[in-house]
């Protein structure tokens, strides 16, 4: 995350406060981008071999590439600072590429997949917050987080059932 700058007027926000949200919402862009071209990708070779073996492959590439991007780029802290149900954060993200690769493959399709996909991000991130589990600061979901739950759901009804 890109640090704000200072800007000491009350009330004001900083240019790096806005240019840091600004970049972090096109990098969550970015982010569903990928993961829909990972759920497309996934699930053309989950249907050319089974959803197991598609998560097996889908990992061990990912795998490399994290190695070889971990190699390249500046040391973060050191892994002893992370807690211990941290490194447990591969078992739901197979569960995620065999999942995502069945209902792909299913009459779902991409869209229907995706959908709920995001509703399911959504509310489990919003109980993530308001429970601060995972080391995330402690937030109360606002009648604006339940409106946008709502409007995700209806989105994802009228793709699934529409």
């Amino acid at each position: 995350m890109i640090p704000p700058l200072i800007d000491r007027r009350p009330g004001r926000l900083a240019l790096g406060q806005t240019l840091g949200q600004t970049i972090g919402a096109l990098a969550a862009f970015a982010a569903g981008l990928l993961l829909a071209l990972m759920i497309a990708q996934n699930g053309a070779l989950a249907r050319a071999t089974d959803p197991w073996l598609g998560s097996w492959l889908a990992h061990g590439v990912g795998s490399l590439v994290a190695a070889l991007l971990w190699w390249l780029s500046p040391r973060p802290p050191t892994p002893e600072a992370a807690p211990p149900w941290a490194w447990l954060g591969g078992l739901p993200g197979a569960l995620t590429v065999v999942l995502a690769a069945l209902c792909l493959n299913s009459p779902l399709g991409m869209a229907g997949t995706l959908a709920l996909l995001l509703l399911g991000q959504l509310l489990f991130g919003a109980l993530c917050d308001a429970r601060g589990w995972f080391g995330l600061a402690r937030r109360r979901p606002s009648g604006k987080d339940a409106l946008a739950a709502l409007l995700v759901l209806a989105g994802a009804l009228l793709i699934v059932l529409g």
